[in-house]
């Protein structure tokens, strides 16, 4: 290995370590608690050495929703690629997103739960690649109304909104120990899921509009483009 290969090496090693210091920090004891000197003691860095990787805290957070939302959108699209039926591709989708609360507690954590981390949209570009996922739900959502088994009523985009939004509370119950001892999130949110797909196909008028989001597909044509996997965005 050569010294600058030897060099990137370390650095990469570095900058791993002060994404993961900081993650752990900022589930631990809040995102607005934690200040970049924080981070530096618990790797025994220097503040001013923690800056060379990261010019500011907020930075450190978007480095670590775009690796979270990797990992989410790798989870999703692989449970939409399991599934030829739209309805079993959309209830599984929505299952992965659950289980991705267990399987990444701190990023979900970061992602849905902190309300002092910064909007993503303040770096709205980093996250466009989730589209891919986020179209695949709506455009499975079209297709079931397509078919009849939801009413021509449901709007794709509300109807996403409405089914993630609601697993977010059996997930938070969960990862926070809300329940009681003979309580099972999972069932607590396998109910929510199937309620809600029952409302859906029952045609329960909904109040919710949602808006465009840079963080979901604009087109209405349920056709999208091969995702790019967490793997390969990092390769």
């Amino acid at each position: 290995m050569g010294i600058k290969e030897r060099h990137e090496r370390e650095r990469e090693a570095v900058r791993e370590a002060i994404l993961g210091a900081a993650r752990e920090l900022f589930v631990a004891e809040g995102y607005r608690h934690v200040s970049m000197r924080k981070i530096a003691e618990r790797i025994e860095y220097s503040p001013a050495a923690i800056y060379s990787y990261f010019t500011s805290k907020d930075e450190i957070f978007f480095a670590l929703a775009e690796e979270g939302y990797h990992l989410l959108a790798d989870h999703c699209n692989a449970a939409f690629a399991a599934a030829d039926d739209p309805l079993e591709a959309l209830r599984s989708a929505l299952w992965a997103f659950y289980e991705f609360s267990k399987a990444f507690p701190e990023y979900f954590e970061l992602m849905f739960l902190d309300r002092s981390v910064p909007r993503l949209s303040q770096d709205v570009e980093r996250f466009e690649f989730f589209q891919h996922t986020t179209a695949r739900g709506e455009a499975a959502i079209r297709a079931l109304v397509t078919c009849g088994v939801f009413k021509e009523t449901v709007d794709a985009a509300a109807a996403l909104h409405i089914l993630w939004a609601g697993l977010i509370g059996p997930a938070s119950l969960g990862l926070t120990g809300r329940l009681g001892d003979e309580e099972s999130p999972d069932a607590l949110a396998h109910d929510v899921l199937e309620s809600t797909l029952a409302g859906l196909r029952a045609g329960v008028a909904t109040t919710f509009h949602a808006n465009e989001c840079p963080l979901r597909a604009a087109t209405h044509t349920g056709e999208v483009r091969p995702a790019e996997s967490h793997h390969d965005h990092a390769s």
